[in-house]
């Protein structure tokens, strides 16, 4: 029996283009509709991008409190990228800017380059993200073509392999375990520069976040319809 005011856990997969903020607003609004209430504390432990599908944990009530936390667990992605040409946000979101050679990058090159960003690396975040300089999201700051310096940060990328490469495409899929603070759209910058050409994302899953599959998750469907029947214990209630 759901008690979201005392807190529930929820494993959501997002759908793709909305942003993790679109997923809590439609939970909070639907549950404060069924609850009758004015307002009901609803977060989430990690953003996902629009462009990206997968794991969202969403934390109501009290369990609001367990976000800080949930935030360091560790997270798995399967990512597509296309080699040989670069966009301003790293993936879809903006048009391709350059393009580079592609003729000397092999699977053999791929599977001697994959292998050496497992570790700790240091990674500069895109300018199109959610970093906060002086107040205001970096990514605000992008979108008005105004350049903004971000600082490298220290990450851990515990597993890193290929799962796919397309000679013809140039399309390589790679799957990822690693540490809070990864964007995985620098990752396929830095992947770029060293195969010696340029890269950029065109597909990204979320597919676990500590123990929490994305085949475990509800989608926003799936709880809008067990919602429906969901009936709140009006017993414990605040008098």
């Amino acid at each position: 029996m759901w008690n979201f005011e005392q807190g529930e856990v929820l494993a959501f997969d997002k759908p793709l283009h909305w942003t993790s903020f679109d997923l809590v607003a439609k939970v909070r609004w639907n549950l404060c509709r069924k609850l009758g209430k004015k307002k009901l504390k609803v977060g989430h432990s990690g953003t996902l991008d629009p462009l990206a599908t997968g794991v969202v944990i969403v934390c109501t009530g009290k369990k609001t409190k367990l976000i800080d936390q949930l935030q360091y667990d560790v997270k798995e992605y399967v990512a597509t990228m296309q080699l040989g040409a670069t966009t301003p946000s790293f993936d879809l979101e903006k048009e391709v800017d350059a393009t580079y050679p592609t003729a000397h990058i092999t699977r053999a090159l791929i599977d001697e380059v994959i292998p050496t960003f497992q570790g700790e690396q240091w990674q500069t975040p895109p300018a199109f993200s959610a970093i906060q300089i002086n107040g205001k999201r970096a990514y605000e700051f992008a979108r008005k073509g105004e350049e903004v310096e971000l600082k490298p940060r220290l990450l851990v990328i515990d597993e890193i392999e290929v799962l796919e490469f397309d000679q013809q495409s140039m399309q390589l899929t790679i799957r990822v375990v690693c540490s809070k603070g990864t964007y995985i759209r620098a990752l396929a910058r830095d992947i770029g520069e060293r195969l010696k050409s340029g890269a950029h994302l065109i597909a990204l899953r979320r597919t676990r976040v500590g123990n929490t599959r994305v085949e475990d998750c509800l989608t926003i469907e799936k709880f809008l319809e067990q919602l429906t029947n969901f009936e709140p214990d009006r017993s414990s209630e605040t008098r």
